[in-house]
């Protein structure tokens, strides 16, 4: 059996790990970009959505679902670059990484970059995502909800959870509770 299909037949036994972790990954990713859209707003979407609403978050929209396997998938060549790179070119890599590779301890502080700066990236993509959506959502033309009492509310929507919707207007956000008898809560920006 040669060495690839070693570990093609490793990485199968392995795949259900990967895919559930994966799937937290995404998770997060989803709920801070999630966070960060509403944010920009004065919303802290926490004390609106449920649990199920952060599960499909990196469903919900295209763009966190394809930023998210883009983060991972560049992480991961990122770190077969890193190691292709130190194999194939050890004086170049001993170089730019000022002789650290030699010091006990490199392994595990190279790992700890690595997530340093996946994090980081993240963090600072989720922001601008967030404005990214906010310029995006005030672009939009308003919509109008009518009560069952008739009476009538324009906005823009931001977005909806499963029990709530959220409507932008000039200088606060309306919360609108999809299915309860309160009628509505005014957060203001």
């Amino acid at each position: 059996m040669s060495l690839l299909e070693q570990r093609i037949k490793a990485l199968l036994k392995e795949s259900q790990t990967i895919l559930a972790i994966s799937y937290v990954i995404a998770i997060g990713i989803g709920m801070l970009f999630t966070y960060q859209k509403y944010s920009e707003f004065g919303v802290n979407i926490f004390d609106y959505a449920s649990v199920f609403d952060f599960l499909i978050a990196p469903f919900a929209d295209f763009r966190i679902l394809f930023f998210t396997v883009a983060s991972l998938v560049a992480t991961y060549l990122l770190f077969i670059f890193d190691s292709f790179y130190q194999n194939k070119f050890p004086k170049s890599y001993s170089k730019a990484n000022f002789g650290l590779e030699k010091k006990t301890g490199y392994r595990y502080l190279r790992y700890f970059f690595i997530i340093v700066l996946f994090l980081l990236y993240l963090f600072l993509s989720a922001r601008n995502y967030g404005r990214i959506s906010k310029n995006r959502v005030l672009a939009q033309t308003d919509i109008q909800i009518t009560f069952a009492d008739n009476q009538t509310k324009t906005g823009k929507m931001i977005g909806k959870t499963k029990e709530v919707l959220f409507l932008a207007n000039e200088n606060s956000v309306d919360v609108i509770p999809i299915t309860a008898l309160v009628k509505e809560i005014r957060v203001k920006e």
